[in-house]
């Protein structure tokens, strides 16, 4: 069986030159409480604030065009497609290339994040429809994964955590060995260094796209807490001794820029799983979500300094945040290739 790698194609690093950005239209009343036109006008602020930078397109329920088309104006393009919920970094495709002007797409095998939601059947169709639109070619891939689960520096190193990846409720029949094979085979990495824990009630169990992301080869941003009172502090104390313990799949140590988490906030008797590290890299530009917390502007200046060639644009995501996850979690780049 034909697999990326087989074929040269890796999965590039996110600051890597996009054609586009996909984002979905929210559809799905049980993810949003507050109701679907806040979370709809939160994704047009997100939107707007990435095309500044670079296209987007945003998948839309055929039913709900005339609507979408209100909201997002014409400067979005509106693709279209049935969909179950809004969530593209784990259900659009994970894009990968060649290096020769070629571009594919990695169709993951999706389950709600481990059987979240019943009616999630449009969504596991989606990265096929996205891939048939586009007329990319697809790679169906084996096993279950979800884009928020998985970051690479395009220099041959993956970071995901054990709590998603090795969950049982993911692919109980695979051994952390096999899964490690498949992400090498669809990906194109040779290293996976693994954290352990995530967030705090986060629903996606554990993706590490709330909790680590490179800001360049061999560097590593991690949400962090110095209050050993915090609920979190464990586990991202955890996860930096491992970061810290770690080497690339060039042999180079890492270089560790902490970036301390917003104050705890609740809601709906869980805690939210509030990070800046959940943000968007486009062509130029930084999307970073902000929750009108003291941090917002120390994490901003990090981020400034950690990407010292990209505009560093701060979003509110608390009406995001609400549905379960942030500005990464409902964007998905589409490198050029």
């Amino acid at each position: 069986m034909s697999t990326p790698a087989s074929e040269n194609y890796y999965m590039p690093p996110e600051w890597h030159p996009h054609t586009r950005c996909w984002m979905a239209y929210p559809c799905h009343p049980d993810s949003w409480k507050f109701g679907l036109e806040v979370a709809r006008a939160a994704f047009v602020r997100v939107a707007h604030a990435i095309a500044r930078f670079e296209p987007v397109t945003v998948v839309v329920p055929p039913e709900e065009m005339p609507h979408a088309r209100e909201l997002f104006g014409d400067k979005i393009e509106l693709l279209a497609l049935p969909l179950s919920d809004s969530w593209t970094r784990d259900t659009a495709p994970t894009f990968v290339i060649d290096g020769k002007g070629n571009i594919a797409g990695v169709d993951w095998q999706f389950n709600a994040w481990g059987g979240n939601y019943a009616d999630y059947h449009a969504d596991a169709k989606l990265a096929e429809g996205i891939l048939t639109a586009t007329q990319i070619r697809r790679f169906a891939a084996p096993f279950i994964l979800e884009g928020g689960s998985i970051h690479t520096d395009g220099e041959g190193t993956l970071l995901t955590s054990e709590e998603c990846l090795l969950n049982p409720n993911r692919n109980p029949h695979l051994s952390r060995e096999q899964i490690e094979a498949n992400l090498r085979d669809y990906l194109g990495v040779q290293k996976i260094v693994w954290l352990g824990n995530g967030l705090q009630d986060d629903e996606t169990d554990g993706h590490v796209d709330n909790i680590a992301c490179f800001s360049k080869p061999g560097t590593v941003l991690a949400i962090t807490t110095n209050d050993p009172e915090d609920s979190n502090y464990k586990a991202l104390q955890d996860n930096l001794s491992r970061l810290r313990a770690e080497i690339d799949a060039q042999g180079r140590k890492f270089e560790i820029i902490e970036i301390e988490q917003p104050a705890r906030r609740d809601a709906f008797g869980e805690r939210l799983a509030m990070s800046y590290i959940n943000f968007y890299i486009a062509n130029g530009g930084i999307v970073v979500p902000v929750f009108d917390d003291p941090m917002d502007e120390v994490a901003l200046e990090t981020l400034r300094k950690a990407f010292p060639s990209y505009e560093v644009v701060g979003v509110n995501g608390m009406d995001i945040i609400y549905g379960g996850g942030c500005i990464h979690c409902i964007t998905q780049q589409q490198p050029t290739p």
